[in-house]
């Protein structure tokens, strides 16, 4: 197939990548590398062989898209791009609704003008808010607490709106948990701006001698050792769903949601021994207030992807950590 991917120079985007290229799909990426490398396309092609096409393109430029697809009949698209800091959302919401909603917006216009219809959503489980029914089900009222969040539930209900107003459009929506790990080569990883938003790269960070110690909001949750749990999927068992979301594409799916995480959750604490044992590096850490927004628990139940897309997470948390750590061990300044 040929495939589309937006945002595909990113951390999923780019694992994404690997996959569809190593099952035989033709690629191009458009990224504006507003959060990402352009040398990504290079260790892409250094795993896979294949040189996807690459071009930089914001999802918000009309003009380009249109042109893009006007020479390049694409049978899907896979739609990564989109700003995703849970904080920074907070500090520039018009900023994350623009850019996440607006995007998408312009972007599936651009689609529908030259009849591409089939469609994968990179959501988030954010759209679930703070409920503590866990595990989540696809059919767990959504309600989101932060700008990003929204703008994923926002895009969500765009979508639905879209395949009932055009039910030739084949839209599956995947609920992505807390994507962690790396590619085993150690090619490709997470490269966050600045702080980490995210505890992996964090704590990969101090392990590295980037940043002195971790923060660990909160140690008084009702967990069994006090902090939050939380479903960490490794970001190439996640790529693989995005495989699997393509099968039920081309059996006209009409329009889908699924989670994609392990369904079981691990603690901070848990993540820090784990990584530890993965690294043989000791990481410090201070017990700081908890963060505002953040619950205590939460995790996928992923029994409908397993039953329906034939997917599962493979990769433990041992393969999280190893695979997180030589990455940031061989790349300590990421892709800079």
């Amino acid at each position: 197939m040929q495939i589309l991917v937006t945002g595909g120079t990113g951390f999923i985007g780019s694992h994404a990548v690997v996959e569809l290229l190593q099952a035989g799909h033709d690629v191009t990426i458009i990224d504006n590398l507003s959060n990402s490398k352009e040398l990504v396309v290079e260790r892409i092609e250094e795993i896979t062989g294949i040189k996807p096409h690459f071009i930089k393109c914001d999802i918000l430029d009309a003009e380009n898209l249109d042109q893009i697809c006007a020479e390049k009949h694409f049978d899907a698209v896979i739609h990564f791009a989109g700003l995703k800091a849970v904080g920074e959302s907070v500090e520039k919401p018009l900023e994350y609704y623009h850019n996440n909603v607006s995007g998408t917006i312009n972007l599936c216009r651009i689609l529908e003008k030259h009849n591409i219809k089939n469609f994968i959503f990179s959501s988030s489980a954010t759209v679930y808010g703070l409920s503590d029914d866990v595990p989540f089900t696809e059919k767990h009222p959504r309600s989101a607490i932060n700008p990003y969040g929204q703008s994923k539930l926002m895009i969500e209900h765009i979508l639905e709106d879209l395949y009932t107003s055009d039910p030739e459009w084949n839209i599956v929506m995947l609920r992505y948990f807390n994507p962690v790990g790396a590619h085993s080569s150690g090619l490709i990883g997470e490269d966050p701006a600045g702080i980490p938003n995210n505890l992996m790269p964090y704590i990969s960070q101090v392990a590295v001698g980037k940043r002195p110690f971790l923060n660990v909001f909160g140690n008084d949750y009702p967990t069994p050792d006090g902090t939050g749990i939380r479903d960490y999927i490794h970001v190439v068992d996640l790529a693989v769903g995005h495989l699997k979301a393509l099968d039920q594409i081309e059996k006209h799916c009409g329009l889908k949601v699924y989670n994609l995480g392990c369904g079981k959750g691990y603690s901070v604490l848990e993540m820090i021994k784990a990584f530890e044992q993965a690294s043989g590096k000791d990481i410090p850490y201070k017990i700081v207030a908890r963060r505002p927004g953040d619950a205590a628990v939460s995790y996928a139940d992923a029994t409908l992807a397993n039953a329906e897309l034939h997917w599962k997470a493979e990769r433990g948390i041992a393969e999280m950590c190893r695979d997180s750590w030589k990455w940031q061990k061989e790349n300590p300044e990421g892709f800079a």
